[in-house]
């Protein structure tokens, strides 16, 4: 199943619970139709970056939230109707990663240290101390 990442933006309520239950509305959805959900992060509620209409109604304030999630084609389009189809939700899309989680996660093995040699350290510091007597 590919890797995907929904970015979500949603109407302000001053009750937590209206963003509580499209989160879970939208995750239970990705796990009743057999995908995976790896991690939910909520990014704040954000003043938008300009006025933005959806379902007749104009917003300048939205709450901000994404989705990392293992799923079908066929859910994700399944998800992204009832999307549309709710009034919570003002803006979203997704992002397909990879074809699995190994495609995305980097292997240790790539990572380069750097290390200077001695007498370059010594230079470094010494012209360090030059530039901050100036």
């Amino acid at each position: 199943m590919p890797l995907y990442q929904m970015f979500c933006i949603a109407s302000h309520f001053r009750e937590y619970k209206h963003i509580k239950d499209l989160v879970t509305t939208s995750a239970t959805h990705v796990m009743n139709e057999g995908g995976v959900v790896r991690n939910i992060q909520f990014n704040g509620t954000q003043t938008l970056p300009q006025r933005m209409r959806r379902h007749k109604q104009y917003y300048t304030v939205g709450d901000y939230w994404t989705m990392h999630f293992d799923t079908s084609p066929r859910t994700l389009r399944t998800l992204a109707g009832m999307l549309r189809r709710d009034h919570r939700v003002i803006r979203w899309t997704m992002l397909k990663l990879g074809e699995k989680a190994e495609d995305v996660v980097t292997s240790p093995e790539q990572t380069v240290e750097r290390h200077l040699p001695t007498s370059s350290k010594q230079n470094y510091q010494h012209s360090l101390v030059i530039v901050t007597r100036f």
